[in-house]
C-alpha cells in the first residue's frame, strides 16, 4: 500500500479519539434535561445610529488612542462604523423584562434576552428597528456545567518533553516549517504587538508556569444570556485558548517557546462550548470590536461556524462569500480597520461539508489550513475556494500535530487548524514587529506571496507554506 494512503488512514483512526479538532460542540459531558424557565435572544438590526452626539473629529471617546495611532500609521480614517449606538436607542430595549447582552457597532445592531418572545416580538416593532432575528433559544437539555473549571496544574513538564540544548524545544518543527526561528534570531519574537486571541476558555492560563514572563494585558468575557448568566472568569473554563494561547506565547525553554513570546496579548472568551447558536456570531463581533477598541494590532480565532443546534440558522455553502454572515462581514472589516485577522479554516474536510467554515470566508484575512511534519495536506482541513472564487485557505501550518501546552500544563502535540493558526499569527506578529511601517494589507500580502505555491495556488493548500524570513526580507528590501 502507498506510504501516503498508509499515513492517512493512520490519521483517521487517531482523528476519532482527538475532541479538539472542531469547536464545535466540544462537550462530550452527559447531558442533563433543562425544566428551568428558557430564555431567548433576539439581535436587532438598526435603521441607523443618529442622535448620539459622537463624532469622526473626536474618536478619543470612543477608541483607545493605541487604536486611533494605528489607524493612522497606516493613513486609516475613523468612519461610521466606528460611532457607537447612541445609549437613548439602547435604552429604548430596556424594558422590564428583558437585558440588553450587547450591541455591535459596525453592524448597528442590539442584541437582547428575555423569557418572553411577545416582549422580544414587540421590540422588533419599534421604529429605529429594521430587521429582528432569534440568535438564542434556551436548548431542551443542557451538558453539565463546564464553567469554573480548574484542573490542578503541572509545575514541571516531564524530562522526556525537553530538547537539551534547544531553546525551541519540541517547537522546532512548527518553527522551521515556517522559518519562523531566523526571525527569532534577528530578536523579533513579536515585541511592541498586541495580539488579542479569541476563543472559548484559557482553563489555568494565570496559573502555568509556561506563561510566567507571557505579558497579557488583560481579559474580558462577552458570553452573556442574561439572567446573572455572564462569567467573566476567563481561566476557569475549557482550555482550547490554552493551548492556542502556547502555540504563541509559551516560554519554556528546551519544551517549548511560542512563535511571538514577547507580544502583547488580550483573552477574549467569546464562545460558549456547551452550545452551538447564531447568538455566538455576536459574542464575537462583540470581541473583535473590543480588540480593536483597546489597540489591537492583530486577531487570532481559532472558531468556526456552520451548523447549529435545532438547525437554528444553518449556513449554506452560497452563504461562504465573506458578506452574508454577521460575523463574516465583521471579519472581513478588520483589515481597513489595521488589524490582522488570523482564522482557522476549520476542520470539516472529512465531513459533508468539507469547505473553510465561518468566518474563514472573510475578505482580507488570512485563513489558515493544516498541514502534517512532512508537509502533506491534513485530511481534516478544510478546503476553499469561497462562493465568489477566492482562493481559500490562504497559507498553510503545522496543525498535525501541533506542540502544545495544556490546561493542566503538560506538553501535548494535538491536531486542527484550530493550532495551526496561532503558529501563522504569531510568526505575523515577529514580521510586522520587524516591518512596522507595513498596513495590515501589505502585511497580509507579503505572507501570500512568499509562500510556497503562490503562482500556483489550489484550493487545498491555497498559497501553500509561507516563508516568514523570505517575507521579511523582501519587506524589507521594499
Amino acid at each position: 500500500m502507498h506510504f501516503q494512503s498508509v499515513r492517512t488512514i493512520r490519521m483517521r483512526h487517531i482523528l476519532l479519539l482527538i475532541i479538539t479538532l472542531t469547536f464545535t460542540s466540544l462537550s462530550l459531558q452527559a447531558k442533563v434535561k433543562y425544566t428551568g424557565p428558557k430564555t431567548f435572544v433576539y439581535r436587532y438590526y438598526l435603521t441607523d445610529k443618529k442622535g448620539g452626539g459622537y463624532s469622526l473629529d473626536r474618536p478619543q471617546r470612543y477608541l483607545s488612542q493605541k487604536s486611533i495611532d494605528r489607524r493612522k500609521r497606516q493613513g486609516l480614517k475613523v468612519d461610521s462604523t466606528d460611532l457607537p449606538i447612541p445609549a437613548q436607542m439602547v435604552s429604548q430595549f430596556e424594558t422590564k423584562g428583558t437585558h440588553v447582552i450587547g450591541t455591535s457597532r459596525w453592524n448597528s445592531t442590539v442584541v437582547v434576552s428575555s423569557r418572553d418572545t411577545s416582549l422580544l416580538n414587540a421590540l422588533g416593532r419599534l421604529p429605529i428597528v429594521k430587521e429582528a432575528r432569534m440568535v438564542f433559544q434556551h436548548p431542551d437539555s443542557v451538558e453539565k456545567d463546564s464553567k469554573g473549571l480548574r484542573m490542578n496544574v503541572h509545575k514541571n513538564f516531564n524530562r522526556w518533553d525537553s530538547l537539551r540544548n534547544d531553546p525551541l524545544g519540541m517547537a522546532r518543527p512548527q518553527m522551521e516549517m515556517n522559518a519562523g526561528e531566523r526571525l527569532h534570531e534577528l530578536d523579533l519574537r513579536g515585541q511592541g504587538i498586541t495580539i488579542a486571541v479569541l476563543d472559548g476558555g484559557f482553563q489555568n492560563a494565570d496559573r502555568l508556569p509556561c506563561f510566567n514572563y507571557t505579558h497579557i494585558v488583560g481579559t474580558a468575557s462577552f458570553v452573556d444570556y442574561g439572567e446573572s448568566s455572564r462569567d467573566d472568569d476567563v481561566f476557569a473554563g475549557i482550555d482550547h485558548g490554552t493551548k492556542v494561547l502556547s502555540a504563541m506565547a509559551a516560554i519554556a525553554p528546551e519544551v517549548m517557546i511560542g512563535t511571538a513570546p514577547d507580544a502583547d496579548y488580550w483573552l477574549l472568551r467569546c464562545e460558549d462550548p456547551d452550545i452551538e447558536m447564531p447568538i455566538e456570531e455576536d459574542f464575537w463581533a462583540m470581541a473583535a470590536e473590543f480588540a480593536d477598541s483597546v489597540g489591537a494590532d492583530i486577531i487570532n480565532s481559532s472558531l468556526g461556524y456552520s451548523e447549529f443546534d435545532h438547525g437554528l440558522g444553518n449556513y449554506k455553502l452560497k452563504d461562504l462569500d465573506g458578506q452574508t454572515m454577521l460575523i463574516s462581514r465583521t471579519a472581513s472589516m478588520l483589515a481597513r480597520k489595521g488589524i490582522v485577522l488570523c482564522c482557522s479554516a476549520g476542520n470539516a474536510g472529512m465531513s459533508s461539508w468539507k469547505k473553510i467554515t465561518i468566518p474563514a470566508d472573510a475578505h482580507d484575512i488570512l485563513t489558515i489550513g493544516a498541514v502534517d511534519r512532512d508537509g502533506h495536506n491534513a485530511a481534516f482541513s478544510s478546503v476553499g475556494p469561497t462562493q465568489d472564487g477566492r482562493v481559500k485557505p490562504d497559507v498553510m501550518a503545522l496543525g498535525a500535530g501541533t506542540a502544545l501546552v495544556t490546561g493542566r500544563g503538560m506538553l501535548l502535540h494535538d491536531m486542527g487548524t484550530s493550532f495551526s493558526t496561532p503558529v501563522v499569527c504569531g510568526l505575523v506578529a515577529c514580521l510586522w514587529q520587524g516591518l512596522p511601517k507595513k498596513t495590515a494589507l501589505e502585511i497580509i500580502q507579503l505572507v501570500r506571496e512568499n509562500s510556497s505555491q503562490f503562482d500556483e495556488p489550489d484550493n487545498v493548500y491555497g498559497y501553500g507554506i509561507p516563508n516568514f524570513w523570505q517575507a521579511f526580507m523582501i519587506g524589507q528590501a521594499q
